[in-house]
């Protein structure tokens, strides 16, 4: 089965950045597409962009723009680059398998454990 495990959260102010990075492992990583999802204090979890097997992404308009996912299949890794960051842009964030390949980006089906990203002064 494919692991997932989330880091690089912390507190920004805004406008500022911040790098997540998704490390993997398991089985056949370089055919999963991935996801990124977040969840914001009081609200459900959200869609904010996936990338495909072959390094095609895309993004929620909430975010384009400003944040950029990509991955490294040597590595085994997915990264979540945020840019011009907004106190919105808080919440717990999470990488995710998805079902099938995107675009469109697909449902989850393997999640990580998330990683706290607060933007705030």
């Amino acid at each position: 089965q494919l692991q997932l495990v989330e880091s690089g959260g912390d507190l920004v102010p805004p406008g500022g950045s911040l790098r997540l990075s998704c490390a993997a492992s398991g089985f056949a990583f370089d055919l999963w597409p991935i996801g990124w999802f977040r969840q914001a204090p009081g609200k459900e979890r959200e869609g904010v962009g996936c990338i495909s097997t072959s390094g095609v992404t895309e993004y929620t308009d909430s975010v384009e723009g400003r944040f950029t996912i990509s991955r490294d299949n040597d590595k085994e890794m997915v990264y979540l680059q945020m840019d011009s960051l907004k106190p919105e842009d808080t919440g717990v964030y999470y990488c995710a398998g998805l079902k099938w390949d995107g675009p469109p980006c697909g449902p989850a089906e393997s999640w990580g454990q998330g990683t706290q990203v607060t933007v705030s002064s």
